[in-house]
């Protein structure tokens, strides 16, 4: 069978550690843990951002009487809040995922 990367999978690290792709046991797993731990992380660094944008927005607009603005500032802490509602339902999916099929996903064994 001809390869279709033009780089072999055992010369891609998986972050700090001397862990390669193509010689690893459970190797689609690791990664697969790897990218779910770091879009969980972005996600809540991205709720806190929202939140705090929304806060500020809300009270530099608290006084000026216009409703627009406060609205806006309430509409990004509201999808602040769902965001994060969506990522703790997929952190819970995963975990009953884990439970059913006792795979560990965001704990593989390297």
């Amino acid at each position: 069978m001809k390869p279709i990367l033009a780089f072999g999978l055992d010369e891609i690290k998986l972050g700090q550690t001397d862990i390669t792709i193509g010689n690893t046991y459970g190797s689609v797993s690791v990664l697969v843990s790897i990218i779910l731990k770091f879009s969980m992380t972005v996600a809540g660094l991205i709720f806190i951002g929202l939140l705090i944008f929304g806060g500020i927005t809300f009270i530099m607009n608290a006084g000026s009487g216009d409703p627009k603005k406060s609205g806006q500032a309430k509409a990004a802490i509201t999808n602040a809040l769902i965001g994060l509602a969506i990522v703790l339902l997929a952190f819970t999916i995963i975990q009953i995922i884990t439970a059913i099929t006792g795979l560990e996903i965001l704990n593989p064994n390297f």
